[in-house]
């Protein structure tokens, strides 16, 4: 009766005020657009935390998030409730096809045998693990087709939310969502839960050591990440990044891809400016290219 008496005399409307001062928080500190539109959104994905804090409005939770206990205590189920994190096996195949029929290839060409072959691979917003498995498995797919070469994958998967990432390294999936997984690579990679009932699948230790996940901060200044990669799986992120943080973010992502490497973006997401050291390759693939003086800066590989 507590309960439900605390529930029907909780203030669940957001002032104005509130929203502008929690926006304009998650605009400065992940560099997610908030326009009024997204209001709603965010009234909806904190009305969680007001129940489980017990609290009665949001003008007293945006007090606690903003106080020294709720920046240190707080600001991770913040950033949990607030980011958006869809995402599934396969998604966007094309560009997993890409990948193994072009890119790859093209990376290890003129490779002797035996000369051993390091790609790294870098998953900027891997979510729950399902694009940096489903790409430990297209990378093993692809080096059992090419048994001549030695090659090596090192996949890491970058994320802001601390509850994505540890169930990304977890690496445990309702058996629904890995229906996008080709069958014979569902009987490969995976494996199914002992007890029946729970319905689970896990991905096998072999690919679980290939990948590697850790908390990122897109926005920020410098990236703590070795210059070098790859591939970067950029997909589905610039899209809730005003332009100026768009901007930034490519010039980082540039600066951290070797030359000749390949950038993979979400299909809603077309890079227009001239200047970034990338040329189009397929739809919303690029690749670096030499030497190239980005606008006034010239980057260094």
């Amino acid at each position: 009766m507590a309960e439900a008496f605390f529930l029907t005399n909780t203030n669940f409307h957001m002032p104005d005020r509130t929203f502008k001062k929690l926006g304009n928080f998650i605009h400065s500190t992940l560099g997610i657009k908030m326009p009024a539109s997204k209001k709603q959104m965010v009234e909806s994905r904190l009305r969680k935390r007001l129940i489980e804090l017990k609290m009665k409005s949001y003008n007293e939770y945006c007090d606690y998030l903003f106080s020294p206990d709720g920046i240190e205590e707080e600001l991770p189920e913040f950033i949990n409730q607030i980011t958006t994190n869809k995402t599934d096996f396969f998604r966007e195949p094309a560009h997993f096809d890409y990948l193994e029929n072009h890119a790859l290839p093209k990376l290890v060409k003129g490779l002797p045998p035996g000369r051993p072959r390091m790609i790294k691979i870098w998953c900027t917003a891997c979510s729950r693990g399902h694009e940096p498995y489903t790409l430990a498995m297209v990378v093993n797919e692809f080096a059992a087709k090419n048994p001549r070469l030695t090659l090596n994958f090192s996949i890491l998967g970058t994320d802001i939310s601390p509850r994505v990432l540890k169930a990304s390294r977890k690496a445990v999936y309702p058996h629904e969502e890995i229906l996008p997984v080709p069958l014979a690579l569902r009987k490969k990679y995976l494996l199914r839960s002992k007890n029946k009932k729970d319905d689970l699948v896990r991905i096998i230790p072999r690919l679980r050591k290939m990948v590697t996940v850790r908390q990122m901060n897109l926005i920020e200044k410098t990236l703590d990440i070795k210059p070098g990669i790859d591939i970067v799986f950029c997909r589905n992120v610039m899209i809730y990044f005003d332009k100026k943080t768009q901007d930034e973010l490519l010039v980082k992502i540039c600066s951290k891809l070797r030359s000749n490497g390949y950038l993979f973006m979400g299909h809603s997401e077309v890079i227009q400016s001239q200047n970034y050291p990338l040329i189009p390759v397929a739809p919303t693939v690029y690749i670096k290219k030499n030497d190239t003086i980005i606008g006034q800066r010239v980057m260094n590989e």
